[in-house]
């Protein structure tokens, strides 16, 4: 007999049966165990080492998601494939693609179960996922996934996001001051934090209609942009400037955002950011000398009027707009170009938290 060893968990007895009985054969490839709950899978987990969990969500008792986070926690190194009804192929190859999970979509072929237990097993390319690899992509999937009511708390770097789920449908989310589908992206896009599931917890409000399968597809495409625009950072630059970059091209996602620039108090340009598709627009050497010159006369006419330091301007023309905001209480500015898109109120609550992000890191200069 083999000493891998596969766990199937689903409430529905015919369906064990009938993937017991027709699995039985390949027993020199491995073992498999077969339950009925989700208490009964941890009973196993707890006698025996798995190396492959296959799991229904939607479960009475204990819910698969609420067996997944106990595998996480105490069995790291389990791989698991999820057995569900996905409703949408585009999803489910990119959860396939980039998650640390494998679905296969009921009902399914049990030829098809045996190839990809096979797969796992042998950790073929694209099959090497454990449950440690566990992203919050697949935590909002199997919430979704499970029909699940309930919110999920989230803390980065003093920012705390929240996004509520209703019978698996993403309903509202919100970080600081922004709600509804940004909110979501911008808490898709944190690497790191904690989380915090509260179960039964109902959105205050409906911000949200998209369908959570191309709500998931859409901060995935931007999440790849995001990388897309960082994966160019020279890596023989100072590591602090180097993250002063990575944190203005993150902070392009703003919309009508064109053009980022941290300029020191002679208007030397410390760390810059261009949307991709403004670079033949502008270019960063150009622009310098019209900011340090805005930025210069800012701080002149200050001094005339008898009002001390500038801390922000903001000037709006016919085709375009020029934010200069100092960063903290450091002789730094940040200077935002952009279209008439660009909303000044949400800009400053953003700078506020791009800002608690720089500090640390222009002080490392």
């Amino acid at each position: 007999m083999s000493d891998k060893r596969v766990l199937i968990v689903d409430d529905e007895e015919d369906l064990t049966w009938t993937i017991s009985k027709h699995l039985s054969r390949d027993k020199d490839k491995f073992e498999l165990i077969a339950v009925n709950s989700a208490m009964a899978a941890l009973d196993v987990l707890a006698q025996v080492p798995v190396n492959l969990v296959i799991t229904d969500i939607r479960m009475p008792e204990i819910s698969g998601l609420d067996l997944l986070l106990k595998i996480k926690e105490n069995y790291p190194q389990t791989k698991v494939v999820i057995m569900t009804a996905y409703g949408s192929s585009e999803v489910q190859e990119e959860a396939n693609r980039r998650g640390c999970f494998k679905y296969i979509e009921k009902p399914f072929e049990i030829q098809d179960l045996r190839q990809l237990i096979i797969d796992v097993l042998q950790e073929k390319k694209g099959f090497e996922g454990k449950i440690s690899d566990f992203q919050l992509t697949d935590l909002i999937q199997l919430l979704c996934l499970g029909r699940q009511t309930n919110s999920i708390h989230f803390e980065k770097e003093g920012s705390h996001g929240v996004i509520y789920f209703d019978e698996g449908d993403i309903v509202h989310a919100e970080v600081d001051q922004i709600e509804g589908e940004e909110a979501f992206y911008e808490i898709l896009s944190w690497e790191g934090g904690a989380f915090h599931l509260h179960k039964g917890e109902k959105a205050p409000k409906e911000t949200i209609f998209k369908s959570w399968q191309n709500l998931l597809l859409e901060g995935l495409r931007r999440l790849d942009e995001l990388r897309a625009r960082t994966s160019h950072v020279d890596d023989k630059i100072p590591e602090a400037q180097k993250q002063l970059i990575l944190a203005l091209e993150n902070h392009l996602r703003n919309k009508g955002i064109q053009v980022l620039a941290l300029l020191d108090q002679t208007g030397f340009v410390v760390a810059s950011a261009v949307q991709p598709e403004q670079k033949t627009k502008w270019s960063v050497s150009d622009i310098v000398p019209l900011l340090s010159k805005l930025l210069s006369a800012v701080e002149e006419n200050g001094n005339e009027f008898g009002f001390g330091r500038s801390e922000e301007v903001f000037v709006q023309y016919g085709d375009g707009m020029i934010q200069l905001a100092r960063v903290g209480d450091l002789n730094y500015f940040l200077a935002s170009l952009g279209s008439n898109e660009m909303n000044i109120g949400l800009l400053r609550l953003e700078n506020r938290k791009l800002f608690k992000q720089l500090i640390p890191l222009v002080k490392q200069l």
